[in-house]
């Protein structure tokens, strides 16, 4: 599938502190629904979707602003992307109930959950220790592929539903976190057993988790409208109430100068967060509803996935 390179390009006036952002919007073709997005790490390279209503890998050449698609299998209905080292795109595909890799030449092989584990609801997934692929399904479980072999094991996660988000920290170490449980945790990747870190607002609905250089874990709260720190060294907290009246804090991403991006869908606007000053940054989308439902970037890149708008949606940082 093709689409024009219909690029909106702004310059957004921005405090010496943040520096001058330009976004740029590539629309994709209707009907795709882009849920989740992940940019090649490579200067230029491609940016991939997962397209959740028709069951597809969606690859942006962010170049000529055209659109290849991947179909991933019957009833598919893909949540996550990510691209391993090796440049394989895995996905997590609740429709397939099914972790699904899509290799360099565009072969698709699926990785169904073992028996008795009908509809996860996966969600998202982070690679960890060994190569190991960690994955989430807010049916109330979290699991592993071990792409070496194949082999998928599948655990029940504390207080059950709600496993959302899921990130690792630079030394490997995997935390999850759960929107119905309102916590995130740690998971040991030898025995599998997940310990939950309790924030201090109750009920903020952790729905997603990305860490930064440091190893300190940000998480979207999307009940309580904040971001929250997390320091797994000290087991310090720190919160901030994001702007506007009654926010809704979706999605959380840590660029490489360690400053936070998140999705707020209240007043559908991006949000940026210098951690130095505690400001918050406010940029508002060209749509009226963008509902962006996950933040992935590369150096001087921040990429967002417009799924109410059908727009894939750039941040360019200098």
């Amino acid at each position: 599938m093709r689409t024009a390179l219909a690029i909106l390009a702004l310059v957004l006036a921005a405090s010496a502190a943040f520096g001058e952002v330009t976004v740029q919007e590539y629309p994709i073709p209707r009907g795709l629904f882009a849920h989740d997005v992940w940019a090649d790490p490579a200067p230029g390279g491609p940016v991939y979707f997962s397209a959740q209503r028709s069951g597809h890998l969606g690859i942006l050449d962010p170049k000529t602003g055209k659109v290849d698609t991947v179909a991933l299998g019957r009833e598919s209905a893909p949540h996550g992307v990510l691209v391993a080292s090796d440049g394989a795109v895995w996905l997590t595909d609740g429709g397939q109930n099914a972790i699904v890799r899509v290799d360099s030449k565009r072969l698709v092989k699926a990785f169904p959950l073992p028996a008795g584990n009908d509809y996860a609801n996966l969600n998202t997934a982070a690679f960890g220790a060994k190569g190991l692929l960690w994955f989430t399904g807010q049916s109330g479980v979290y699991g592993r592929v071990d792409p070496s072999s194949g082999e998928v094991k599948v655990f029940k996660a504390p207080k059950g539903s709600g496993p959302y988000g899921i990130q690792a920290t630079p030394d490997g170490s995997v935390y999850f976190a759960s929107l119905a449980g309102s916590y995130i945790a740690r998971i040991d990747q030898a025995s599998g057993s997940a310990s939950v870190i309790e924030p201090p607002t109750r009920g903020q609905g952790a729905r997603r988790v990305w860490a930064d250089s440091k190893g300190n874990l940000w998480v979207a709260e999307w009940n309580a409208g904040q971001l929250a720190r997390y320091e797994p060294a000290s087991g310090r907290w720190r919160e901030w109430k994001a702007p506007g009246e009654h926010p809704r804090v979706y999605a959380v991403y840590v660029d490489e100068t360690d400053r936070v991006w998140a999705s707020e869908w209240t007043q559908q606007v991006m949000l940026r967060f210098d951690p130095a000053t505690e400001k918050f940054e406010t940029f508002k989308s060209s749509s009226a509803y963008a509902n962006v439902r996950q933040i992935h970037g590369r150096a001087g890149e921040v990429w967002t996935p417009e799924s109410a708008a059908d727009k894939l949606v750039v941040y360019r940082t200098k």
